[in-house]
């Protein structure tokens, strides 16, 4: 009876270690920024767009997602609070993490924030890719750029 608590105990501190870590091996760079711009960051709105060409709403799988951007994703995390795929391709290299719920990809944005950089953020879903490439997958995939500093984050115009 008393090795159920401590499993389920030991379970939930690797799920949160791995969460907490994530972003370490997953963060695209986005520039230093200074720490008055830190300090500036506000949350931001949290709204999704339907994306025309995709013909799907999110949330979607890694390789839905990786298919509407022109690649086929190698599955690189397979874990219960996300799934994430790299694309690589000629445009270059990206990211593309999924969510089972809207709660994991809060606390990895949260856990992002720290490395900065600008995302394409989705239902339950998030690309992370070199800005320029951004703008083009939201056409595909709707979402809203967000861009992460310090500890909050803002919704990039």
């Amino acid at each position: 009876m008393t090795q159920r608590p401590a499993r389920r105990s030991a379970s939930r501190l690797r799920r949160g270690a791995a969460l907490a870590l994530l972003p370490l091996a997953v963060a695209c760079g986005g520039g230093e920024a200074d720490d008055a711009d830190r300090k500036r960051a506000a949350p931001a709105s949290t709204a999704v767009t339907a994306a025309p060409e995709a013909g799907v709403v999110a949330p979607a799988k890694v390789e839905v997602i990786a298919g509407l951007t022109g690649c086929t994703a190698e599955i690189r995390i397979d874990a219960d609070e996300l799934r994430e795929g790299v694309c690589r391709t000629e445009l270059g290299e990206y990211r593309i993490t999924t969510f089972p719920e809207e709660r994991f990809k809060v606390t990895w944005l949260d856990s992002a924030a720290v490395y900065g950089g600008k995302y394409l953020v989705g239902t339950r879903w998030v690309v992370s890719a070199k800005p320029e490439l951004l703008a083009g997958f939201r056409s595909r995939l709707g979402g809203t750029v967000r861009e992460l500093r310090g500890t909050g984050a803002a919704t990039a115009p």
